[in-house]
């Protein structure tokens, strides 16, 4: 019998409890800009994460907007909200495992991803994500979000 905390089965096959979440990249652009499913997504989490990387990756955004000094300061507001993982030695290790099975795999990933998903693994975090390629990593607990 399902309890009621539960929610829709994840990508990952497991059962969506509250708890700690690790958002990529495209969730956090999907916040900043209001989207519905980002945020229903990530209102489930009693605690949000982000990797260095990710935060890097909207840093480096924000640093191409139009809006530059607008989308820092939305940048800035969100990591202080979250908790910022950072690349350390044993991420580092995970990330070369993760990598050295995907080209077993002959499936490359985008080296940023790979990190993110190294910081999950690492963490044990569920990551909300909205690309599929993050399927193809073996053990990674994926929270897809629709685009």
């Amino acid at each position: 019998m399902t309890s009621p905390e539960r929610s829709k089965t994840g990508a990952s096959g497991s059962i969506r409890m509250p708890g700690k979440l690790l958002l990529d990249t495209s969730i956090v652009v999907g916040l900043m800009r209001g989207d519905a499913q980002a945020q229903r997504q990530v209102a489930t989490a009693t605690e949000v994460f982000l990797s260095s990387v990710v935060l890097g990756e909207l840093y480096y955004g924000a640093e191409r907007s139009n809006r530059r000094d607008l989308v820092i300061a939305q940048v800035e507001a969100f990591a202080s909200a979250a908790t910022v993982l950072p690349c350390d030695a044993d991420t580092a290790r995970v990330y070369a495992r993760i990598k050295d099975r995907l080209r077993t795999k002959g499936r490359p990933l985008p080296e940023n991803d790979i990190w993110v998903a190294a910081a999950a693994l690492q963490h044990d975090i569920p990551l909300a994500a909205r690309d599929a390629h993050f399927l193809e990593i073996d053990g990674l607990n994926l929270q897809a979000v629709a685009s």
